[in-house]
This record gives structure tokens, C-alpha cells and sequence, in this order.
């Protein structure tokens, strides 16, 4: 089946096309050769170039004498010469009709032997050998509804092997988009996959990074040529056939004139979908290397591993004067970068961190001047997002961004223990805030320190004292087993000679608990 947005035109004639999306690949076509090896179907082709090198796009079974206005081309066309007149060897009608099938595109003719014919006509086979059109007989105890249902088969099959491809490509262009140097890893894992090139042109129509072999001085200027068409006119992609060679040109969706170009010995169904993909993960690289957004946050990350305040480094990510942290999971499997930015854009902030299950976010706090590269800052508090169960902190300033990262912690472990979608840090005053901070934390550190060393033992608690004592959604919470859970609880009773079934005790440990400094 034709793919849909880029359509390959003869050389000199670049052909523009305006996908918004990346398509859908389409369903591959399925050799002749597979079909013929179904030993079910006895299917034996008898004229006609070698079935490797056909390809079949669908089965269609007609007894028209002329099957031309119902065609659309690369069909197998399935009769049983109900059609054939009984002088049809003496004439021309066999070289007619196999001249009719190959001017509209078909990709082989089937002949069923029985009930009209014990053979296949002489006469057919030779007008077949004349215009190159395969031949496959059909035993008699074949029908050609088998025959169209073993294509759908094998045609299923070759979907599923090509999203398979697609999906593991877009995983590793994925995963380069995320490395120190993504556009080069990017381009390496796109040219790896097409087994080409791929060139990445900047504003200027210079080339600024590449990947994969070196083609021709040719096929090279032809690219080139490509990538300024796409860049001069309305169109997003543009194709071509140099040598042999498929080009393709990509204009990336920043609208400061990058272009990516491909180059392939070859194209199959999928590659437009799988460059597509590379041109938007293109699109997000370098429009943030145009704004500067790369560069501002580079230069935060620097002064902060070199002993900066954070206070110092907000500047740098908008002045913001407040913040929100939030800690988010996928409601199934694990987050990666492509789903994570998509989550920092939706609410409102480019600066996103992955590790393993959790992403966070930095979200400025509505009204407070906008981090480098967001349109906007925040509207509204994070609100829920579809597919991902998020933790809220308190909004802060940038000095308490380590304890807010602690607060998003806790609210998302108390978000999936609850199954909610979306958790919020309690940020009102509360009897602790009557008590001065100085004598709080004293008290605090002297009440927690026989567990305080112990990480594990301190946030199971504060976890269960949240969680009113459940031992199921403590365990959900800090994804251990139930068990473990009472153990630990056990555990701290015993160290802190206390009786954790008193509310008073409970609601002083509490107390204790919410500020985080005690427990490191």
C-alpha cells in the first residue's frame, strides 16, 4: 500500500507533503514467494519473473473480460476463466486481457484449474511470459477464498513484525534523544535503522551534524537540494531517487529553518514513520538550542556542582520566586523521556528529571515570572494528568527545594497507597507552626534519635502514622510486602520504648515527623 505522505517521484522533481503527525506506518506488502511456500494452498507459479521479487499488496477475484476499471493495482488476481470464449487460443484475447491487467498496476494472476478448465490455456501462459506478468496456478482443491485469506495472514503477520520494528526504533531514538549528546545520537540511531544517512541542515542550509555512510558527491547534492526546497517552500517533507538512492527531507517543526535529511539504499513501509519520529524529537533539540533554554539550564547545573547556592541558580531557570515540586509515575510501566517531557510541558515547566520509576518537575508557582524556554508559567496549581498518578509539594522558594522534593515524595507514596490520582502536601498552619522552629527541631531530633538512623525505619513510620495505620496501603506506599511493614513498625516501638497503639504517642511522633531534617 502507497505510503500516504511521502510519495518517491523521478529525480529533479522533489514532491512536498504536509504530514502534522507521524503516519501510521501502512500494511506492508507480502512477497509472492511467501504465499507460493504455503504448502496448504499448492499454489505453482508457471510464467512470470521470479516470485522474490513480487510483491502483493491484496487478492481480488474477478471474471470480467476486462478487469481494468476494477483494479487499483498490485492485486492477485484470482479467475477460473469463466471468461475465456473457446476460440481464445487462435486470437489475440489472452494478450489482451494479460496487457489490460499489467496497465493497471496488478501484481500476479491466479488461474483456478476446474470447473471451467482442466489446464491452464497454453495461450495464457505465453501472454503472461510476454508481458512479464507471474502466473500461479490454482489447484482444484484450492479455493480462492483460501487463497485471499493466506494473504491477509501473511500480511497481518508482516504488520506485526514492521510495528515491532517501528516501536523498537522509536524506544532507541527515544533513549538517544536522552543521551549528553542527543542530536548526534539521534542522527546515529536514525541512520543506523535506515541503514543510510542522516544529515541534520541548519538555518543556513549548512550541515551541522551527520550520521552513517557517506554517500556519493551526487546523491550528497541532491540532498542538499532537498533539504533548501523543503526550507523555501510550504511544504514539511519532500522526496527523491538519486542512483537508487531515497531521499527524503524533514523540515523541523521550530520554524528556524533546521532540516533533516535521509538518505537510503532502500524504503520500507515503516521508515517514513520512524524518520518522522526522529524529526520531531529534532524539533524539540533544537528549538531548545535556538532559544538558549540548553545553555541557561547548563549553566545552572554548572554553578551548582561548583558550590553555587540554589538561591544564586534560580535566576538562571526564570526568577520565579516560589515552586512546586512533583514526583509522578506512569499508572502502568515506566516512564521515558519523550512521555516525561510531554508531562513537564502539560504542566507548564521544561525542567523534568527521569530516574527509574519517577519523574519530577519543577513547576513555578502561578503569577511567579516563567522558567527559561515555557511559554507561560503556571496557571493553576498541578492539577491531575491523564495515565500518571502525581505528588504535589508545598510552593516554596528555591532555598526549600530539598525539603519540598521530600514533601512530593511522601504525597505521591500516599497518592498510590490511596489510589488517587493527585496528592497535595498540606501546606497549612498547624499546632506544630505554634512552637518556635529551634525548639521543634530540638525536640524532634531528641524524640527520633533511637530510629534516626535508620532511613527505612523513619519513612516507614511517617508513612504509617499518614496512612492511619494501614499495613496494605503502607505497603503499597513504599512498595514492600505487608509483613515488612509490621516488622519495621515492630521495630521502632521497640527502639523508642513507646506504645504505638496511643493516639498521643502517635500525634507527638507525628509532629516530629513532618519536619524532615530530623530524619536526615
Amino acid at each position: 500500500m502507497p505510503e500516504p505522505a511521502v510519495l518517491p517521484v523521478p529525480s529533479g522533481s522533489p514532491t512536498p507533503s504536509t504530514p502534522s503527525t507521524p503516519p501510521s506506518p501502512p500494511t506492508p506488502p507480502v512477497s509472492l514467494a511467501a504465499l507460493l511456500s504455503r504448502e496448504d494452498l499448492g499454489l505453482r507459479q508457471i510464467a512470470g519473473p521470479p516470485a522474490a521479487d513480487v510483491r502483493v499488496h491484496w487478492a481480488h477475484t474477478s471474471e470480467m473480460s476486462d478487469p481494468y476499471p476494477y483494479l487499483l493495482g498490485g492485486e492477485l488476481l484470482l479467475t477460473a476463466g469463466v471468461h475465456v470464449p473457446e476460440a481464445a487460443g487462435s486470437g489475440t484475447y489472452f494478450d489482451d486481457y494479460v496487457a489490460r491487467i499489467v496497465e493497471a498496476g496488478g501484481a500476479a494472476l491466479g488461474f483456478g484449474l476446474a470447473p471451467v478448465h482442466d489446464t491452464v490455456p497454453r495461450a495464457l501462459v505465453a501472454a503472461c511470459e510476454t508481458y512479464g506478468l507471474p502466473l500461479v496456478e490454482v489447484p482444484e482443491r484450492t479455493t480462492f477464498s483460501g487463497v485471499a485469506r493466506a494473504v491477509w495472514q501473511l500480511m497481518a503477520r508482516a504488520r506485526l513484525a514492521e510495528l515491532r520494528r517501528i516501536s523498537e526504533a522509536q524506544q532507541g531514538l527515544a533513549a538517544a534523544a536522552s543521551r549528553p549528546d542527543p542530536v548526534p545520537s539521534v542522527l546515529r540511531r536514525l541512520a543506523g535503522r535506515l541503514e543510510g544517512r542522516a544529515v541534520l541542515y541548519g538555518p543556513e542550509g549548512a550541515e551541522i551534524a551527520a550520521a552513517g555512510r557517506e554517500p556519493g558527491g551526487e546523491v550528497r547534492r541532491a540532498l542538499e537540494e532537498l533539504a533548501r526546497f523543503v526550507t523555501g517552500h510550504a511544504s514539511s517533507t519532500a522526496t527523491d531517487t538519486v542512483g537508487g538512492t531515497r531521499l527524503a527531507a524533514y523540515a523541523l517543526g521550530t520554524g528556524q529553518g533546521f532540516v533533516l535529511g535521509v538518505a537510503a539504499p532502500h524504503r520500507e513501509s515503516g521508515d517514513h514513520t520512524i524518520a518522522s519520529v526522529a524529526a520531531v524529537l529534532l524539533s524539540l533539540l533544537t528549538g531548545e538550542h535556538q532559544s538558549g533554554t540548553g545553555a541557561a539550564r547548563s549553566s545552572a547545573l554548572v554553578r551548582l556542582l561548583l558550590g553555587a547556592r540554589r538561591e544564586e541558580v534560580a535566576p538562571l531557570l526564570g526568577d520565579a520566586p516560589r515552586w512546586h515540586v512533583v514526583h509522578a509515575r506512569p499508572d502502568a510501566g515506566t516512564p521515558d523521556p519523550v512521555s516525561a517531557s510531554a508531562l513537564g510541558a502539560a504542566l507548564g515547566s521544561p525542567l523534568v528529571d527521569t530516574a527509574e520509576e519517577v519523574v519530577r518537575v519543577l513547576v513555578p508557582v502561578a503569577g511567579s515570572a516563567e522558567p527559561a524556554g515555557t511559554p507561560s508559567a503556571a496557571a493553576s496549581p498541578p492539577a491531575p494528568q491523564p495515565g500518571w498518578v502525581l505528588g504535589v509539594s508545598a510552593a516554596v522558594g528555591p532555598a526549600e527545594w530539598p525539603a519540598a522534593d521530600a514533601q512530593a515524595a511522601r504525597a505521591l507514596a500516599r497518592a498510590r497507597a490511596v489510589r488517587a490520582p493527585l496528592v497535595r502536601h498540606g501546606d497549612r498552619p498547624a499546632l506544630a507552626d505554634l512552637v518556635p522552629a529551634g525548639e521543634a527541631e530540638a525536640h524532634a531530633r531528641a524524640l527520633l534519635a533511637p530510629v534516626a538512623d535508620s532511613p527505612a525505619l523513619t519513612e516507614t513510620l511517617r508513612a504509617w502514622l499518614s496512612l492511619h495505620g494501614s499495613w496494605d496501603r503502607t505497603a503499597v506506599a513504599l512498595c514492600v510486602h505487608r509483613n515488612t511493614v509490621r516488622q519495621r513498625i515492630a521495630r521502632c516501638a521497640a527502639l523508642l520504648e513507646t506504645d504505638l497503639d496511643d493516639p498521643d504517642v502517635r500525634m507527638e511522633l507525628w509532629f516530629a515527623l513532618r519536619d524532615p531534617r530530623p530524619s536526615g
